[in-house]
């Protein structure tokens, strides 16, 4: 009967286990709330106020049948956009987003007009009437989308940020997402290389809470998202997105670290959205008491308002910012509804760039 082979005296050793390394890399500074000027609180109130009217004159349009298709409003999250892009230089750095976009738009400085007349597919549209809601689109303001694709967005983020490198011209890139999408694996792959190639970019998750319609606690099951960029060595910071001031504060921070040549920042803003997902979304998932509950105690505009009057700021005044504002959203509405459909023979064009 044959013997076993004799084991050898040469096979490895288990290696020994070996603790894991200390953080190598410094973190940025805790931010703190930004010091606002009565004139600033104004600007913000007015900006906020443009995107809650906006988007509430869109969802009647919507109503009526004038805006067709996919229609994702941003009501209750006004303060991350108007926070985050008041920090940004204009001239320089780029904003992507996803399709809930309208109110990225808006806090860019982007005509209502253009905007309302893309949601309602005329020709004087921003992208011509093409794009309607999920994909609106200015190279001149520097706004890159608009993407109906979860989470494609941040690996072309990447794309801007790189581009900002090796022009060195001194800009940064902005690359929003949601909850739903931070559980997108290219999210991860652009993390990587972000911080490979110490890229120029804030990465913004806006955590509403729900994404598409499920709990951000039964989605993912790291639900502290300021934390996923921790394996790529990404320092991240958690805000609070219903506080203008806050996120101004922490877009300060992020534009400090980013620009000083140290890499991608991961911003977490905790916040709310008080309608569905979209338009057709009768949101069953939550209940009327709980939304209720976040307007009453944690309104991002409400909570600004107090700041102005504590400021100094009248109430008369206020009150004269909100006239102001819903006569450019009817203006704007108006505007689109009177504008011409695109001629039959845009079908062809803006569908090839030819480079060269």
């Amino acid at each position: 009967m044959a013997k076993a082979p004799a084991r050898s005296n040469d096979a490895p050793k288990k290696a020994a286990a070996t603790p894991a390394p200390a953080p190598n890399r410094e973190m940025p500074r805790d931010p703190v709330p930004y010091d606002a000027s009565p004139e600033e609180l104004e600007k913000f109130y007015r900006d906020m106020m443009l995107i809650r009217r906006f988007e509430e004159k869109a969802g009647q349009l919507y109503g009526l049948g004038l805006i067709g298709g996919f229609c994702h409003l941003y009501i209750g999250q006004e303060a991350v956009a108007v926070g985050l892009q008041s920090a940004l230089d204009a001239d320089k750095d780029s904003v992507i987003t996803g399709y809930r976009d309208h109110g990225h738009m808006l806090a860019y400085g982007i005509d209502p007009n253009v905007i309302m007349a893309e949601l309602t597919g005329r020709a004087a549209g921003i992208s011509r009437g093409k794009g309607g809601s999920m994909h609106m689109f200015s190279v001149e303001h520097k706004f890159y989308g608009g993407h109906g694709i979860v989470g494609a967005q941040v690996a072309l983020g990447n794309g801007l940020a790189f581009a900002h490198k090796y022009r060195g011209d001194g800009g940064v890139a902005m690359a929003y997402f949601g909850d739903g999408a931070a559980n997108q694996g290219q999210v991860y792959e652009s993390f990587n290389m972000a911080e490979l190639w110490k890229l120029p970019i804030i990465f913004v998750i806006e955590n509403n809470q729900y994404a598409m319609g499920t709990s951000v606690n039964r989605a993912s099951a790291e639900d502290q998202l300021y934390r996923r960029g921790e394996s790529f060595r990404i320092p991240g910071l958690q805000i609070d997105g219903m506080d203008v001031l806050a996120v101004r504060g922490a877009a300060e921070t992020a534009l400090e670290w980013v620009r000083a040549g140290k890499g991608p920042i991961l911003l977490e803003l905790k916040t709310y959205r008080y309608r569905g997902h979209s338009m057709s979304d009768p949101a069953k998932y939550r209940s009327r008491e709980e939304v209720q509950a976040v307007r009453d105690q944690s309104d991002p505009i409400e909570h600004l308002k107090r700041l102005m009057v504590e400021a100094g700021i009248t109430e008369d005044k206020i009150k004269g910012i909100d006239k102001e504002i819903r006569q450019i959203v009817n203006e704007s509405a108006d505007f689109a509804e009177n504008a011409p459909e695109p001629e039959l023979h845009e079908l062809y064009t803006d569908v090839l760039v030819e480079q060269y």
